[in-house]
């Protein structure tokens, strides 16, 4: 089997980090501040597209992606904690999976979180946002992910907890689990995936389940 998850809302918890670093884009460019609200809503979508969704012009958006990045990289590991569960759920993955992430996120910047956090020998591949053209809700990062596996023949899964995450496994032909952990309400889920749970240790729980009924 192969289990691939996405990081915010899934396994991390990176709410503040990202609001400092998009409120100091904004005093840093003079910019109105968007409502916190409005940021968190856009979870989970590249940088750029939530700039531009906030109201920023096209011509200005790449400049604030610079800003939000260089702030970022200083403080997402103070920043940042892993969800409830979530170390269980990859320690418990690993014993009967390959694992991969497949993230929106900078895949360098995820990757200094993952290992900050004691984790990332555990995943036998990383996709963030500079590794693909087309993110997610594409199938593109989960391709290029199974790509650097052995996927022939395998159970694939992805677990994530936006409707971003779901609809990208449906595009890439492969099976999702839906987590009430992050961002998107568990109806917003419901519409995308037969199966929503609570959080990644009961998606690795159930997924077990799985694996065990056809060994």
């Amino acid at each position: 089997m192969i289990i691939l998850f996405d990081l915010d809302g899934t396994l991390i918890d990176s709410t503040e980090a990202i609001l400092e670093s998009f409120h100091n884009s904004f005093d840093v460019h003079n910019y109105p501040h968007a409502d916190d609200e409005a940021i968190k809503a856009l979870i989970g979508h590249p940088l750029d597209v939530m700039y531009r969704a906030l109201g920023v012009e096209e011509e200005r958006v790449w400049d604030f992606v610079t800003t939000y990045k260089e702030h970022y990289r200083e403080i997402s590991t103070q920043k940042t904690v892993l969800l409830e569960n979530a170390k269980e759920a990859v320690e418990a993955a690993k014993e009967f999976a390959t694992l991969g992430i497949v993230t929106t996120k900078t895949g360098k910047y995820s990757r200094i979180l993952m290992e900050h956090f004691g984790l990332m020998d555990k995943f036998d591949v990383l996709i963030g946002r500079e590794d693909v053209t087309e993110p997610k809700p594409h199938a593109e990062p989960i391709l290029k992910a199974l790509e650097r596996l052995d996927a022939k023949h395998r159970n694939v899964w992805m677990i994530g907890d936006t409707t971003m995450d779901l609809i990208a496994a449906k595009n890439a032909g492969i099976n999702a689990i839906g987590v009430v952990s992050g961002y998107d309400r568990e109806e917003e889920l419901c519409k995308e995936c037969d199966i929503v749970l609570r959080d990644s240790l009961d998606a690795v729980s159930y997924l077990k389940g799985i694996e065990t009924s056809h060994s």
